[in-house]
């Protein structure tokens, strides 16, 4: 299938924004799609604090994120925007290190107040790297369990969050048709 990256903004080590992004990640590999979990809390804080370019851990997510088929960011609402820390990741990416890539937002916050973070925040922040963004997902921390075994547990947002998964996975796996040396030989012929 294809190679997704999943990158969370959350800093918290208890976070909801996390467990849906693992669970949207647990539902692209039982569709065939590899998956790369990317968190803020990987890199040392100095690197993002002080804007080391030259840092082996950036040099290394840039690298799989311009792999990657398809990425999906996601980070819990802070001051009606996404968390200062994934802004400073992506203050240390390339320019165009999403260039031509589909991107799915997930945004979690305390109410519906905080929906237009995904429009006015973090889509501006995706565009900054060239991504192409999805119509995102945006979550009300009262639709997410922190412990259960059923991670949304509004049966409205779950349907929607399928549905806008599904969309995702069929951009990204758009079949190309694969040309062997045998075929590019032979073609050589005519």
């Amino acid at each position: 299938m294809g190679r997704i990256v999943i990158v969370s903004g959350s800093p918290s080590s208890l976070s909801r924004s996390e467990r849906i992004l693992y669970y949207l990640g647990d539902l692209a590999m039982q569709e065939g799609f590899s998956v790369h979990h990317v968190s803020v809390k990987d890199f040392d804080a100095e690197d993002l604090l002080f804007a080391n370019f030259n840092s082996s851990k950036i040099k290394e997510i840039s690298v799989e994120l311009q792999k990657a088929d398809g990425v999906i960011v996601g980070s819990p609402v802070y001051k009606a925007s996404y968390s200062g820390v994934l802004k400073a990741l992506f203050d240390l990416l390339p320019q165009d290190v999403l260039q031509d890539t589909f991107v799915l937002p997930v945004m979690t916050g305390g109410s519906s107040s905080h929906l237009l973070a995904l429009d006015y925040a973090l889509n501006p922040l995706l565009a900054t790297v060239k991504a192409h963004s999805l119509k995102g997902l945006y979550f009300q921390d009262s639709e997410i369990s922190k412990t259960g075994s059923e991670v949304i547990i509004d049966n409205v947002m779950l349907n929607r969050t399928k549905k806008q998964l599904n969309y995702f996975m069929r951009k990204i796996s758009v079949d190309v048709p694969v040309i062997s040396e045998k075929d590019v030989v032979s073609a050589s012929h005519y």
